[in-house]
């Protein structure tokens, strides 16, 4: 616990915790960055007495941050629905796979993508499943299940009682369970390179015999890049697709890479990467690939400061 009236050193080492806290609740870096900024913001305005009076200033801008972004995933359908397309979370990279040796590395250590734990809880496949829940869920089983806040501080964050709070938080671990894959990362990293191997060779054969008969793949383009404006479903399906996209984007470099802490693959020309695709992992076969191809949510990503803006639509038309 911070003592009363701490430092400015001592504010500002709260910005990673809340960078982590923000994150996972809105699936999106910049949305993360812009609520703890807020928070800050509004930390500075408080009156020297009142900050003086708080205990704990990391409880406090824990509170404001959640309740910041509780406010934005209020907001957060009505963007949803203007919003081009298939919405996926903003992925993350793992910034040692992206040494100086291929011109890769992070261009400074300012980036709040820098500062994101990469463990279970942002997994794209767990994101996913957060934005099938309510906000408030998605406030409670975060900051209870993920971060260890007790329900009497989660019902500050909400406005509703402790045991309201536990109800929305075993809700949402319901859901999580419903859908969290049990494959582990490291086998995952073989079918995600043989879908590398297929998919390079443009071998739908192989691709069919990797993909789950049931398989979905979603792509967010954002309006601003070539991607399918629904899911594509069913391994063929899928297999048919990707194959189609390679033949019609020559020069695309395919790297396995760590997408939010698990294996993906990420497809760059001349050293923009383009795209960003994560997979879950079912019994040694993919069961769901997201591919996210916005360039705005692909900031993390960018070499040198530089990133594509914009694409060609190299996505044909399988409905």
């Amino acid at each position: 616990m911070a003592r009363a009236g701490a430092g400015t050193d001592e504010i500002a080492g709260e910005q990673r915790q809340l960078i982590n806290v923000a994150y996972r609740l809105l699936g999106s870096v910049t949305e993360a960055e812009d609520a703890v900024q807020d928070a800050y913001a509004r930390w500075y305005a408080l009156p020297r007495s009142r900050r003086e009076e708080i205990i704990s200033p990391g409880a406090w801008l824990t509170t404001v941050t959640s309740r910041i972004c509780l406010d934005v995933l209020g907001s957060a359908r009505a963007r949803r629905e203007r919003y081009v397309g298939a919405w996926l979370p903003e992925p993350l990279p793992d910034r040692t796979e992206w040494g100086p040796a291929d011109g890769s590395g992070p261009t400074g250590t300012a980036d709040p993508a820098d500062q994101i734990v990469l463990d279970e809880s942002v997994t794209v496949a767990f994101l996913v499943v957060l934005e099938s829940m309510t906000p408030a869920e998605r406030v409670a089983f975060v900051l209870h299940d993920v971060f260890r806040y007790p329900f009497a501080e989660i019902a500050d964050v909400l406005g509703r009682t402790p045991a309201a709070c536990k109800q929305l938080a075993a809700s949402a671990r319901r859901r999580v369970s419903a859908a969290r894959s049990q494959e582990r990362a490291t086998g995952q990293a073989d079918v995600v390179r043989h879908v590398k191997e297929a998919w390079e060779s443009k071998d739908i054969a192989a691709l069919v015999r990797i993909l789950d008969p049931a398989a979905v793949m979603t792509a967010d383009g954002g309006g601003m890049a070539g991607a399918a404006r629904r899911p594509v479903e069913g391994g063929t399906r899928i297999a048919q697709y990707m194959v189609a996209i390679a033949d019609k984007a020559p020069g695309l470099e395919l790297l396995e890479r760590s997408v939010n802490g698990r294996p993906g693959l990420v497809a760059q020309r001349a050293g923009v990467v383009m795209t960003v695709a994560s997979f879950d992992v079912s019994a040694g076969r993919v069961t769901g690939i997201w591919a996210v191809r916005n360039p705005e949510k692909l900031r993390p990503w960018r070499r040198g400061g530089q990133i594509q803006e914009g694409g060609t639509s190299v996505t044909p038309d399988l409905s």
